[in-house]
């Protein structure tokens, strides 16, 4: 099992992130190989909360040109939506982003 920390790669800032913030959900960008039981188990030993639901979605890479005949795709991942129970505490890194 990989380390935690290797889990949950960075969160995920857009306006349809933003707006789950004040529901207690929150978007993570995670390792492609992570089930919803290891994403779980890192969110609560990282952050300190109860999770109640995990939902993954992979998102595959867009097309790119770089020139006029050159084209490539940029890198496909793994994004976590992961929402928390009633009674837990929000994260304290996205309480001053809502």
């Amino acid at each position: 099992m990989n380390n935690y920390y290797d889990i949950i790669i960075k969160p995920v800032l857009s306006e349809k992130s933003y707006d789950g913030i004040a529901a207690k959900r929150y978007v993570f960008k995670v390792l492609k190989s992570a089930t919803k039981t290891q994403i779980k188990a890192a969110v609560e030993h990282i952050f300190g909360v109860t999770v109640d639901k995990v939902n993954t979605v992979r998102v595959s890479g867009k097309v790119r040109r770089g020139g006029r005949k050159d084209e490539g795709t940029t890198a496909s991942y793994k994004k976590a939506y992961v929402t928390l129970t009633a009674d837990s505490k929000a994260i304290e890194f996205f309480e001053s982003l809502a």
